[in-house]
């Protein structure tokens, strides 16, 4: 499904990824993480062509198994979510309409973009599906932040994509809300689904991830299944500090040691 082979990236002047290669398959459930500044926002950017690595010989970055995509192709078979679209979303646009844009990659409604019939009953039953039926008219900006992230899981799912994509899900929400929204996460879990999480929380990684990749300035230190590669000496050494990790009925969690 995603294929880097040797990849070098930028974020404006400065070299974030080098030599970079990674291989996700079809219905892998994959976390990654890493501290801050690690790459996992600019690894997403790519994935999602909102960046573009540098072209050189013997580099590649395949999606689906081509290096040239269809921007609407990607967008039906990929669904993100993340902390930017979050913040850069057209405050006035009330909830069904956030959920309609998805079907024109749009951010806010816009006039001459006009969902059908069957879009807009499509959209009411996501609104459903993550618990937000009732609030169809409600404007985005009067949302908790916990609502506007279930909004754009739903806006994320109206093509029913092969994979979801979520930079940092739970990021910024309270227990309850982050609670909440990792138990939607596992509902879309299907054997048939991808699934890629960013973050630097354990405890974001639901117990449906099989595999994780630790990443550290641009590199990664790790890559296998979750039991291997979240242990103690591995993330004390990621994180440098002196950490402990335990694992109950399928979720992680860490402290200081």
């Amino acid at each position: 499904m995603i294929d880097f082979h040797n990849v070098t990236a930028f974020q404006q002047q400065t070299r974030v990824l080098d030599g970079f290669s990674l291989h996700i398959g079809a219905g892998e459930k994959v976390a990654i993480l890493g501290p801050n500044g690690a790459g996992k926002s600019t690894l997403l950017k790519l994935i999602t062509r909102e960046l573009y690595p540098l072209d050189r010989e013997g580099s590649h970055l395949k999606l689906f198994g081509s290096q040239n995509v269809n921007l609407w192709d990607l967008r039906s078979r990929l669904g993100f979510v993340s902390q930017d679209l979050q913040d850069d979303y057209t405050p006035h646009t009330p909830a069904l309409d956030v959920v309609t844009s998805g079907f024109f990659g749009a951010i806010g409604a816009h006039g001459h973009l006009q969902a059908s019939d069957a879009q807009r009953d499509q959209a009411r039953a996501l609104l459903a599906s993550v618990e937000m039926a009732g609030h169809e008219s409600t404007m985005f900006q009067r949302l908790s932040t916990g609502q506007k992230r279930r909004l754009l899981l739903a806006r994320a799912l109206v093509h029913q994509p092969r994979a979801l994509i979520l930079d940092e899900p739970a990021n910024g929400l309270d227990m309850g809300a982050s609670l909440g929204m990792l138990n939607l996460l596992r509902r879309f879990c299907g054997p048939e689904h991808a699934m890629i999480i960013t973050t630097h929380h354990l405890d974001e990684i639901i117990p449906e991830i099989e595999r994780v990749v630790l990443l550290a300035k641009g590199q990664i230190v790790a890559d296998g299944p979750k039991a291997e590669v979240l242990t103690s000496a591995r993330l004390s050494e990621l994180y440098q500090i002196d950490l402990r990790v335990s694992e109950q009925d399928g979720w992680y969690r860490c402290w200081h040691a």
